[in-house]
């Protein structure tokens, strides 16, 4: 779907993008992460067409769109990370606003109206003030706002910024919903967890360059050479060990507290065949998993925050 080259912004002497190249695919949500000040903003003001890129292309459905801004304006739905609302407004009266500017028929609205505040879980808000609303309702108000030409592409700076737990939750579902509409989403967030958990893919950018992409396993795969296995079993953890080095695909073993850790070099059948071996060697295993990371270790490592070794 949106396809970026070489992307180019500069605010004086500050280089805000430096030739920014990255691909989303079609009806994913893509994470968009990255340090303050690395370009995120830019690139998703630059996208709806809020902002001036000083050179490079946006391809969306095969036409670049910072060419031709009006001709793809109906099919971008575009969030801001701080955003407006008329506190004198009712909620169907400030959706019914926005319809009209894009120039959505009047006969046509309240039902279009009630389908969305059903689509964020606002219907029984429909009739309340928008300064009644909590920030949680706010959002998702603004969400739906977003959806009232009904976009194939939505860009969300920090949809979840300033939200209690329970009101991420309930974004969070939102949005896989939203995909299972058929809508490419892009989300920018600083709750790194919840991103990576809804997330089919993430992009992470620093200085205004993307420097990784890919799903939060693949990257990790790519991070390090070796998989690392952990193994729970209520045997002593020397017999587990000893049982290990026998294993020609097993390069490392670490004892931790309460699992034993091992490096693993080779294929899954391998990897079946050293399970199957520790169950008939009579040594009781109650978890046998992979240690695929998480997104603040890729974070940490690929903006510099942590060393690879």
């Amino acid at each position: 779907m949106p396809e970026i080259y070489e992307l180019c912004k500069k605010y004086g002497k500050f280089t805000a993008l430096d030739s920014l190249s990255m691909n989303i695919s079609e009806n994913s949500i893509f994470g968009f992460v990255g340090p303050n000040g690395a370009g995120k903003t830019t690139t998703m003001k630059i996208m709806a067409g809020l902002l001036k890129a000083d050179s490079g292309s946006i391809f969306v459905n095969g036409e670049d769109i910072l060419k031709n801004m009006k001709s793809i304006r109906d099919k971008i739905g575009y969030m801001p990370d701080f955003f407006g609302v008329y506190d004198d407004l009712k909620v169907t009266e400030y959706m019914d606003f926005y319809a009209g500017t894009y120039y959505i028929p009047y006969s046509q609205r309240a039902e279009l109206i009630d389908s969305l505040l059903e689509v964020v879980d606002l219907s029984n808000k429909k009739d309340a003030y928008v300064d009644a609303l909590s920030r949680g309702m706010k959002q998702r108000l603004c969400l739906a706002r977003s959806l009232i030409h009904d976009p194939e592409l939505l860009i969300l700076d920090e949809p979840a910024s300033g939200l209690d737990p329970r009101a991420r939750v309930e974004m969070k579902e939102i949005l896989k919903r939203l995909r299972e509409m058929g809508k490419t989403i892009i989300v920018s967030s600083h709750i790194l967890p919840e991103l990576a958990e809804m997330c089919s893919e993430i992009g992470i950018i620093d200085q205004g360059k993307l420097v990784t992409q890919g799903s939060v396993h693949d990257i990790m795969n790519r991070m390090h050479k070796k998989r690392i296995i952990r193994v729970k079993s209520s045997a002593p953890p020397e017999l587990l060990i000893r049982l290990l080095k026998e294993q020609a695909t097993v390069k490392e073993i670490t004892e931790n507290t309460d699992n034993v850790e091992f490096a693993f070099e080779g294929k899954n059948d391998d990897l079946t065949s050293i399970l199957r071996n520790i169950v008939m060697n009579g040594i009781p295993v109650y978890s046998f998993s992979e240690n695929e990371g998480n997104l603040e270790e890729i974070f940490m490592t690929v903006t510099g925050g942590e060393k690879n070794d």
